[in-house]
């Protein structure tokens, strides 16, 4: 089968292959499945850079839509040829980005719902989820969500609307007009943001969600709350710990999510919640996306198109 791996780590377009490599057997507990489209992701680039160090080769992709080819030991539940989607393994030889792929955990694919976007929702929506979560986010609250313009972000937005909170999100201008359509009042980024937030919220907002690349936009997220552990970074830790801004992340609050991929496909297939997906690449184009998503200028989820 084809796979896109690594034997050595460094820069991704450096260390990446596009090669030949055996089929994965799956153990017990396991499926196997016939991907047909694999999301990236920053993660991704991490792991060639020597995140999570392990046996070489490694494979990457965390996140598969396809159809189930193969099962384990003790699998229930799932036929050949089933429509599944979940998040990939990333310790094996081989990962998601491959035109055959493990599962620990899987999800059926509702009806109605295209493989590119299911593909786009495991680290999206378990990311989101969890920091929603782990902040606080209620009925009744008003919460910004900074970098609502990412794949997390946006979906942070659409959790938060569901929960009856007031979101207030920044963003640019690809996805203002969806963000607002979903529910949210949006400002943009730079300068006089925390200004412009206290203007949209009529004062300080209860808490505030940073779903943004890291960007140094900390300092800011803090002048829109009245303390500053009424923040929550995804993404700059080091910057959370000089402020007292709470984080989710390795080593911070809130547990995997896991969970509740299943019911956020349901709501997708139902047009209740997306992912928004900037572009769908083959396979053997994998050095094109790799080098829009490192690039910061994606503007959306980007796949790899495989079966």
């Amino acid at each position: 089968m084809r796979t896109l791996r690594f034997h050595e780590h460094g820069a991704p377009l450096d260390v990446l292959r596009l090669e030949d490599a055996e089929p994965p057997t799956p153990g017990p507990g396991q499926i196997r499945v016939a991907v047909q489209v694999c999301g990236l992701n920053p993660a991704d680039w991490a792991l060639c850079g020597g995140l999570f160090t392990g046996d070489l080769p490694r494979g990457i992709g965390l996140e598969v839509s396809g159809t189930v080819d193969a099962a384990g030991d003790g699998v229930t539940g799932v036929e050949i040829g089933d429509p599944v989607f979940g998040p990939a393994p990333f310790t094996g030889p081989t990962a998601g980005a491959s035109e055959q792929a493990l599962l620990d955990l899987w999800f059926p694919r509702p009806p109605g719902l295209d493989p590119v976007d299911a593909a786009a929702l495991p680290l999206a929506v378990e990311t989101a989820y969890r920091g929603v979560d782990a902040l606080g986010v209620r009925a009744g609250t008003t919460v910004l969500v900074h970098g609502a313009g990412s794949t997390v972000g946006y979906a942070a937005v659409q959790i938060a609307v569901q929960r009856g909170a007031r979101v207030i999100a920044t963003a640019g201008e690809t996805y203002a007009k969806a963000l607002r359509a979903v529910g949210a009042a949006v400002t943009g980024y730079g300068d006089g943001m925390a200004e412009r937030v206290g203007e949209l919220a009529g004062g300080p907002v209860d808490l505030a969600l940073d779903a943004a690349p890291v960007s140094n936009a900390l300092p800011g997220l803090v002048r829109t709350v009245r303390a500053s552990e009424h923040v929550l970074t995804l993404s700059d830790f080091a910057a959370a710990a000089e402020l007292g801004v709470r984080f989710s992340g390795p080593g911070g609050e809130g547990t995997v999510r896991n969970d509740v991929l299943g019911a956020y496909a349901q709501l997708a297939s139902a047009g209740r919640f997306s992912v928004p997906v900037a572009r769908a690449f083959p396979l053997e184009d994998w050095r094109t996306a790799a080098e829009l998503s490192q690039s910061g200028q994606a503007r959306g989820k980007l796949v790899l198109q495989i079966g």
